[in-house]
């Protein structure tokens, strides 16, 4: 360590990996307003907050597949907390949003500017129904920012049409529900039909599959436009959190069920 520099904390590296989890690759940098805030907020440089996010690319599997290697100066204890996230990620989301809201003095529904005005006024009920729609919001900013906000099927970037789509749904799998890698960023509509399994996305390959319900002679010509043109296609790999073989194989299944 140079002289004047300061140790990183739990504290810190926490934020530091929820940001990273939130920015989409190209903006950990320096000049990026999220990298100027949270630097504010631990008492950093924007520099210093740059550099460690991009060490943490370096423990980023689906980085390493596609030959980006990052800086490579990792600490021990940057590989010890990426683990921790990495093995059990609800949890550690979770309690880094909650860091994250009570460094910035607030709570974690305002912080995901969440509607409250429809849930009951106290109790476990509210509890669980506010920590629900948070996770969401925590799962779409990752997603998006991991497929710079852009439908990997259709290049749709308009962010009000996109959805965070889980690959197995968040009623089935609990301990995926904030998992980047059970995600994939698509428009309103291939959400829909990737959630009714009329299209999959091959685990061996990342190509697009097309089911035979939306092949029948008897369904409208648009259906050829906005489905069948895409099948055997490769979906846009997102920059960051790969989706996991092993999630989309269980997507695949029901798809070849369906």
């Amino acid at each position: 360590m140079k002289e004047g520099q300061k140790l990183w904390t739990r504290e810190e590296l926490v934020l530091a990996i929820n940001l990273y989890c939130k920015l989409p690759f190209g903006r950990l940098t320096s000049t990026s307003a999220e990298v100027k805030d949270l630097a504010k907020l631990i008492g950093r440089t924007a520099g210093s907050v740059a550099l460690k996010l991009v060490n943490f690319s370096s423990l980023d599997p689906s980085l390493q597949a596609r030959g980006i290697k990052g800086m490579g100066n990792a600490s021990k204890l940057d590989k010890q907390l990426w683990q921790e996230f990495y093995h059990n990620w609800d949890a550690a989301l979770s309690e880094s949003e909650i860091l994250l809201a009570k460094t910035k003095h607030t709570t974690i529904e305002k912080l995901n500017k969440i509607n409250t005005d429809d849930l009951p006024k106290a109790g476990k009920e509210k509890e669980r129904l506010v920590r629900a729609r948070v996770n969401q919001s925590i799962f779409r900013k990752i997603i998006l920012a991991s497929y710079n906000n852009t439908c990997c099927m259709t290049g749709i970037n308009t962010t009000e049409l996109l959805i965070a789509s889980h690959i197995v749904p968040w009623s089935q799998d609990i301990t995926n529900r904030l998992n980047p890698m059970n995600g994939v960023c698509l428009n309103a509509l291939h959400d829909k039909a990737f959630d009714r399994r009329l299209i999959t996305i091959a685990a061996a390959d990342y190509t697009i599959r097309v089911s035979s319900k939306l092949k029948k002679k008897s369904l409208p010509e648009a259906i050829t436009g906005y489905f069948l043109a895409l099948e055997n296609k490769v979906i846009n790999l997102p920059d960051k959190f790969l989706p996991d073989k092993e999630l989309l194989k269980a997507h695949n299944e029901m798809f070849a069920q369906g």
